[in-house]
């Protein structure tokens, strides 16, 4: 009985519920990831050996370059639009409705009140520019913003820390909440090649208002202890 040759063909898969797979993630991680602003002011940080992480989640952040000249930031946008009417209102400075939200959407900055309408209607690029120029939110004796933008960055984040944790504590997500986690940490970040007087202004300024429990931003360096022993 003659043998009955089955036709030899190369496997095929289809593809197409992969490539579906691959672009429905694609689509969601873009609709879900907070895009990093461009910052105006480059900083080199001093290394160190510290390994505990500045918390991200509610922060008030200082930033001096290596020009010594100071750069202010709070996150949250509720925080964010609170402080900047307490600050239009005790410096008597307007900004039309588009400036408002420019500045809600920005990272750092530079300038002082009266440079803020100005400041807000240039570029990223035309900020970083200034930030080498002498562009600096004003933090000398005479003449301190810098200590009005922390009080007020204070107040509104805490207040929007209580907000957010009773309604998480009506939500029952997590049976231990810390309501510490939902204070403000403050951040101090010095170029490594800055004058220490221009870092001493600013933490003169945190002591000032009594917030004395600072995060000092660091690159992370080997600790020579645990190289020499790595038991």
């Amino acid at each position: 009985m003659p043998k009955i040759k089955m036709p030899r063909s190369a496997p095929s898969i289809d593809m197409t519920p992969m490539v579906d797979l691959a672009f429905l993630l694609v689509t969601f991680f873009m609709l879900t990831a907070n895009f990093r602003t461009d910052e105006p002011v480059t900083v080199d940080t001093p290394s160190s050996i510290s390994d505990i992480e500045v918390p991200v989640k509610r922060f008030i952040q200082v930033t001096v370059n290596r020009d010594g000249f100071v750069f202010f930031n709070a996150s949250g946008e509720s925080t964010r639009q609170q402080m900047l009417e307490e600050m239009l209102k005790t410096y008597k400075v307007t900004l039309t409705a588009e400036q408002k939200k420019e500045f809600l959407k920005m990272g750092s900055f530079g300038c002082s009140m009266a440079q803020l309408p100005q400041y807000l209607d240039m570029s990223p690029e035309e900020r970083k520019e200034l930030g080498k120029k002498g562009w600096e939110v004003p933090s000398d004796t005479t003449r301190n913003e810098l200590r009005d933008w922390i009080r007020f960055a204070n107040t509104a984040s805490l207040a929007q820390g209580q907000i957010e944790f009773k309604d998480d504590a009506a939500k029952k997500t997590s049976e231990d909440l810390d309501v510490n986690e939902y204070k403000p940490k403050f951040i101090l970040k010095v170029d490594g090649k800055s004058s220490y007087a221009s870092a001493k202004r600013v933490i003169e300024t945190f002591r000032d208002l009594k917030r004395l429990n600072l995060y000092f931003v660091t690159s992370l360096e080997e600790n020579p202890y645990n190289r020499n022993n790595p038991d």
